[in-house]
Parts: structure tokens; sequence; C-alpha cells
């Protein structure tokens, strides 16, 4: 049964919490749907799935936004406390930091865990179902509804190269030029007219040609055979994303990337780690970089909070790329930032604050 002090904190905590969570989350909305409706209007995204489109981003997402959004709403709540003398009340009382911590974490480690389970288990189903949708989408507007007149267009990974000078009512085709080295022959097809044209049974793209020329043979030498035709239909490849996803590690499923050698694989398991550590680490900082009292000065601390937030989350990107590259030693890992941020912000703000003298009184704490 938790104590009254740990059900006011846990309440209080999580009220912010999920209300800067949930103001968060409309932005993130917003911009995404103001992006999805450009992307829609380019024809780069089908407007049927827009609303799967923009919920897989946000559970993407998520799990990087829980850490920061967490610990604003612990500045937040320790903030207005400080303000209502409540901290001074509570240390009247004899209800120190460690008390206060452990108040706090009856919140953070259930956010940890939250954060663990999105990045650990969810994102890269996402991600991979994002990349599938996305490579899909493309696929659809570059060969059939995104062909624009006066452009050449890559099929095939760059085997086939097209060309069409203009086109009349979204589907007939006129001058059009492809070069295709799918073979040991190179092909090139030139003819005045053509159409674009989809099985309506299998969903598979073609071009048509009509009247047209080919000319079949090898660049540097003199055996080209030509010939003319009355009809030639291209058939437009799709993508395998299957191919595409294998060279994205943030697709691998965690259970791959466990006892992987590769150092790549190893930094994308602590990348996906970085989470659910993030709140631990930050909820250790909130405490120290709150003020005590309504008449001590709470801007220098605000700039402390802005500065570890920024340096935070910069870090561990710079963390990341340094381990990937081997540019750090492989015993020291990824994930060495935030023990180097809490050590940073504890030796500045602890020596000006009652914490720390509380801390090394050892003052015992009273059940409340």
């Amino acid at each position: 049964m938790l104590a009254v002090l740990d059900r006011y904190l846990l309440k209080e905590v999580m009220k912010v919490f999920l209300a800067v969570l949930g103001t968060v989350l409309l932005i993130v909305l917003s911009l995404l749907m103001l992006r999805a409706l450009e992307d829609v209007n380019a024809g780069a995204l089908a407007s049927d799935i827009v609303l799967r489109f923009m919920g897989l981003r946000i559970a993407s997402d998520l799990s990087s936004l829980l850490p920061p959004i967490f610990f604003a709403a612990v500045l937040m709540t320790l903030g207005r406390m400080a303000q209502h003398s409540e901290l001074i009340a509570f240390a009247a009382c004899g209800i120190g930091p460690i008390r206060t911590y452990r108040a706090l974490f009856y919140a953070a480690v259930p956010v940890a865990l939250a954060a663990g389970w999105l990045t650990l288990y969810v994102r890269p189903l996402v991600v991979t179902e994002l990349m599938q949708m996305r490579t899909s989408q493309q696929d659809e507007a570059q060969q059939l509804f995104g062909i624009k007149p006066g452009r050449f267009y890559q099929h095939d990974n760059g085997r086939i190269t097209l060309f069409v000078d203009d086109i009349q009512d979204s589907s007939h085709l006129r001058n059009i030029f492809i070069h295709d080295q799918r073979e040991e022959v190179i092909k090139i097809v030139l003819s005045g007219e053509g159409m674009l044209r989809q099985d309506e049974e299998t969903g598979q793209q073609f071009i048509t040609l009509i009247d047209g020329r080919r000319y079949d043979g090898k660049p540097g030498t003199a055996n080209y055979a030509i010939g003319e035709f009355d009809r030639y239909s291209l058939r437009l490849k799709q993508r395998q994303t299957e191919d595409v996803q294998s060279q994205k590690r943030a697709t691998f499923p965690t259970s791959s990337l466990l006892g992987s050698d590769n150092l790549r694989d190893k930094a994308e398991l602590q990348y996906r780690l970085s989470s659910p550590l993030a709140v631990l680490s930050l909820t250790l900082l909130a405490v120290p970089l709150t003020a005590r009292s309504p008449r001590q000065r709470n801007t220098w601390r605000l700039f402390v909070a802005f500065l570890t937030y920024v340096s935070f989350f910069n870090l561990q990107r710079v963390a990341t790329s340094w381990f990937e590259t081997g540019a750090t030693p492989e015993w020291l890992g990824s994930l060495w930032y935030q023990a180097l941020v809490l050590v940073l912000v504890m030796a500045v703000v602890l020596p000006n604050g009652n914490w720390w003298r509380r801390l090394r009184s050892g003052s015992r704490p009273v059940r409340a």
C-alpha cells in the first residue's frame, strides 16, 4: 500500500505528464497532418491511408518523446509545489530528497517500462510497416501516377531508364525513350506514342508503346539488331521492400540484435535502451534542478535544466555515431553520456542547494 506522500506525488506528476503528453501529441498530429496532406497533394501518399500513416509515425516517435515529456512534468510539478511552499513543509516534516525520489520513481518506473516496450518491441514493427508503405506509395507514384513529361525515371534498381516527352490525359504518352539493361544485350526502344495501363486483377503496371523501333546490342560493338514493332509492352517491376528493409537496422527485431558481434547492431540495441534509461536519469536530475522555496531564484536552475535537455539528447546522437564508427572503445558503449550529464549537473547544482546538505546529513525520513 502506497503512503500518502507517494500517492500525492504520483497523482500530481501523472496529471501534469498526461497533460503535457496530450499537448505534444496534438502538436505532432498537426505537423504530421500538414506533411501528409502535402504528400497526398503531390501523389506520394494515398488519401485512404493517411490516418494509418499518422498513427504509425506517432507510435514510432513516442518512445523518444516520453523521456523529455516526463522530465518536464516532474520539473513543473516540483516547481509548483515549491511556489506553494509544499517542499518546505515536506522538509519541516523530515521528508528529505531520498524520500522524494522514492515517490517520484513510483511514476518514473512505469513510464520507463512503457518507453522500453515501445522502443524494443513496437518500434521495429512500426518502422518496417512504414517502410513498406512508403516504398509501395513511391513505386505507385513514380511508376503510374507520378510520371511527368520531360524527365528521366529509373526503375528496377536503375536497370531501366524511361523518358516521356509529353503526357495527355494522364495515360497517353508521346515521344517515349526506354533504355533496358536487364539482360546482357542492351535494348533501346523508341516510339512516338504509347500508354500507361494497369492490370485490374494483379495491380501490375505496364507501359505499352505503339509503332516504334527497337535496337538490341552491346555498346562498343557493331553487332546491333534493329527492328520495328506495332506494340511493345514493358512491365514496371516493383521494388522488393524486403531488400530495402534488410539494410535498415531500425527494422531488426530486438531478439536478433542480442548477442550480435556487429558494432552497428550493438549501437542499435543500446540506442533502444537509451529511452527507458533516460526516463530514470532525468528523474534523478529533476529534483536538484528545482528550487526549494518561492524566495529562491529559479532562473538559473531553469537555464541549467534547458541545457541538460539539449545536451542530453544531442550527446545521444554523438555517442551512437562514435560507437558505430569505432571512435570510442567497445567496452565504453554508447550510453556513457547519461552518466556524464548526471555528474556534471550534480556538480553544478548540488553544492549550492539544500538538497546536498540534507543528503549529507542523512536526515531520517518520516512516513507520511
